[in-house]
């Protein structure tokens, strides 16, 4: 296989880096956002026994089983998502399952992963 870097459209590389930057957050724009007080719910979707062992402080776990609930969600005020890490695309597919709802969502980039990469601060309690 050969491998090839081509020129791309900048009217769809435009586009594309527009939505990025609507559709995600780094976990250090989370912490500013959420040390700022700014109204915000953090949902957690990864599994309740990964959650416990520690998620962003204040987050809501909600796994893909209690979706449907849309428990901790909120319309009036953006959803900040999250998952395990880069490679895992739980954290999209909750994204657009809860956008499908009509919630404003936004992704947080790399997930836990990158949150304790920072290191910053935990939070470790029941789901």
């Amino acid at each position: 296989m050969e491998w090839k870097l081509t020129r791309n459209d900048p009217a769809e590389a435009k586009k594309y880096f527009e939505g990025k930057m609507r559709f995600t957050l780094g976990p250090m724009e989370v912490k500013y956002y959420r040390d700022q007080r700014v109204p915000m719910s953090i949902i957690d979707v990864r599994a309740p026994e990964d959650f416990v062992k520690g998620h962003v402080p204040g987050a809501i776990n909600l796994p893909e089983s209690q979706w449907e609930s849309l428990r901790g969600l909120h319309k009036d005020q953006p959803n900040i998502i999250y998952c395990y890490s880069v490679v895992c695309h739980l954290g999209a597919k909750a994204c657009l399952f809860f956008a499908n709802k009509g919630y404003s969502v936004i992704e947080m980039d790399g997930g836990y992963e990158y949150w304790k990469e920072y290191e910053l601060e935990e939070e470790r309690s029941a789901a």
